[in-house]
């Protein structure tokens, strides 16, 4: 651990205390310019944007771009199915590569998650996007793909935190890692010294998880966190009517900060008492709002309302 604090591109002395809020890029029609969503991005009042190596840009190149706007480059994303021992080598190249990005455009945080939407067949025939927001153990991964998907991904954070950045793993409904349980076995076959979190408080409410409870008893492993806010009205429904991830996201079930049932203060008193400082991610899946300008500026000003950035 001596040789990571050795080579941080900024340690968590510069950070001690400050909340930096990002804003992440999905929302927005197809056909909108990077150009245009890193503007609004900036203009609604944002410190950063999460960073990736789009189309070979060099981590230089991307730091000029994000500076043009006036935004930082906040921690990207790597997902990968480690569950499977055959795409191991390539995970493992992969996430040296993104670990060596994410430190040379300034971040010490990646995010990691992992897939299965589609790909992953649980014993009811179902994928687990079919089954999202009502998964049962039975649906989830087998004991040795557990120990697989383990073994992987604790190597994953021992390279990424040898480039000085650390893995912080990212839940999501209809992947598999969604229920609180699924998070918590996870937990308890990776080792702390090695992989943090990065949890998403949206998706967390989604698959049934207490969000502050949560985040209270892992919160000296979150090091990042993407706030998404959800109505529980629509996940009850939903679960009712057995709907698939694509109902949930077409019957409203996102929302803007503050405007569903996501106790943000409440998370946000776990964070400050654990001592948190870093980044802090908006998104919003399916803005309400008529436009994503006008959904990132209600969400942004709803963080500032209640002392955040």
């Amino acid at each position: 651990m001596r040789g990571w604090l050795q080579t941080t591109a900024f340690t968590q002395e510069e950070f001690v205390g400050e909340i930096l809020v990002g804003c992440g890029q999905i929302g927005w029609p197809a056909h909108t310019s990077e150009e245009e969503i890193l503007a609004e991005i900036a203009q609604a009042g944002y410190a950063g944007a999460p960073a990736y190596p789009r189309g070979g840009r060099s981590a230089q190149e991307t730091v000029a771009l994000w500076a043009r706007y006036g935004l930082r480059p906040a921690p990207g994303y790597l997902g990968a199915d480690f569950w499977r021992p055959q795409e191991r080598e390539q995970i493992l190249k992969r996430a040296r590569e993104m670990a060596r990005f994410m430190r040379d455009v300034g971040c010490t945080e990646l995010y990691v998650a992992t897939g299965g939407f589609e790909s992953y067949v649980t014993a009811s025939g179902r994928n687990r996007k079919q089954l999202a927001g009502r998964v049962s153990p039975a649906d989830g991964l087998t004991d040795a793909e557990w120990r697989q998907f383990a073994e992987t991904l604790n190597r994953v954070a021992e390279i990424t935190l040898e480039e000085g950045v650390r893995s912080c793993f990212h839940n999501h409904v209809g992947s598999l890692i969604e229920t609180a349980e699924e998070f918590e076995r996870l937990l308890e076959l990776t080792d702390p010294a090695l992989l943090f979190l990065g949890p998403d408080t949206g998706h967390l409410a989604w698959a049934g998880a207490d969000v502050v409870a949560f985040c209270r008893q892992y919160a000296d492993r979150i090091k990042t966190v993407h706030l998404k806010d959800v109505h529980l009205d629509v996940v009850e429904r939903g679960r009712e009517a057995g709907w698939d991830y694509d109902a949930f996201c077409r019957n409203g079930l996102f929302t803007e900060l503050g405007e569903g049932d996501v106790d943000f203060p409440a998370l946000f008193a776990v964070l400050r008492a654990a001592g948190f400082s870093g980044w802090v991610i908006v998104e919003t899946d399916v803005p309400e709002r008529p436009t994503m300008a006008e959904s990132i500026r209600v969400s942004r000003e709803y963080l500032r309302r209640i002392g955040v950035g």
